[in-house]
């Protein structure tokens, strides 16, 4: 006769790792170092970076990976260098060059103002290159096979995009960029060229932060510490719950929006009064409803 397995087993590990992605490495290549280094298939990544893009890679591990949606949707900041005169296939350094511009009379005035028009919310295209699905594919598959598909524009939006000439390269600038999730920085820089008259590529892009997650505490793959489960929600508002209602949390119970004491506005981080997350809930109506039940 067959028996019970019981319980299903959730050792961990569990947490956040903080990876400084090097170039060269793809965002999956990341994932499956750190597979082998923890001993888990259950580990996903908050966000793409290009191979040779570097810097903040969030990455969730074990129960974390269900939590990886909240950190997606952070802010990010970018430091790059903006190429003038040329274009790209790829709109960055790792494409081939397929147009040139004169753009040697590029004033230091022409540049500023033109990229205050791409501060606040503006409209992008994804590049062919990216991990953007049409039709069930990827873009960058299309791409592989010699395809330009029409791409429907996207709305984003730019916090700061601030740029200084490089004194040692001319035709070449330095710029930093905070944005909100889904932005195209390499869209950003060729965009920039056009509206200047010529064209644009994006070179030595470097993510410095996702959110509260910065580049000062970001590790190389092998160094990266695991942090807390609770570090992917750390940026919500939070609620500490009884024991009699951390039970019912556990069990993604609906509740009336008054039972977590003072009334949520938005996404709510629940924990127990030891501090460990069980859940995040977020209104509906008149009700608090579970999004993700640790």
């Amino acid at each position: 006769m067959a028996t019970s397995a019981g319980p299903r087993r959730d050792d961990g590990p569990h947490g956040v790792l903080v990876v400084d992605k090097q170039a060269g490495w793809t965002s999956h290549d990341v994932v499956a170092k750190c597979r082998g280094i923890f001993g888990t298939r259950k580990i996903g990544h908050a966000g793409t970076l290009d191979p040779s893009a570097t810097g903040v890679l969030v990455l969730g591990v074990g129960r974390a990976t269900r939590l990886l949606r909240f950190v997606t949707e952070l802010p990010k900041s970018y430091l790059g260098e903006i190429v003038f005169g040329a274009e790209t296939s790829t709109l960055d350094a790792d494409g081939e060059i397929c147009a040139r511009h004169d753009m040697s009379g590029l004033q230091a005035s022409a540049v500023l103002a033109a990229a205050r028009q791409f501060v606040g919310s503006i409209k992008q295209v994804p590049p062919m290159v990216s991990a953007v699905k049409v039709d069930g594919k990827r873009l960058y598959a299309l791409a592989r096979e010699g395809k330009v598909v029409e791409r429907r524009a996207r709305a984003v939006f730019v916090y700061r995009f601030a740029l200084e000439p490089l004194a040692a390269e001319s035709g070449v600038w330095r710029c930093e960029v905070d944005c909100s999730s889904g932005t195209y920085i390499r869209s950003l820089a060729a965009d920039l060229g056009a509206a200047l008259g010529g064209g644009a590529y994006l070179r030595a892009l470097r993510r410095v932060a996702v959110g509260d997650f910065t580049v000062e505490q970001a590790q190389s793959v092998e160094n990266a510490l695991l942090l807390p489960v609770s570090a992917a929600v750390a940026h919500l508002d939070y609620r500490i719950v009884s024991d009699e209602v951390a039970v019912r949390v556990g069990h993604g119970q609906v509740f009336d929006d008054d039972v977590f004491g003072d009334p949520v506005a938005g996404l709510c981080a629940v924990k127990r009064t030891d501090g460990s997350l069980l859940a995040v809930y977020a209104p509906n109506r008149n009700q608090l409803k579970p999004l993700v039940v640790l």
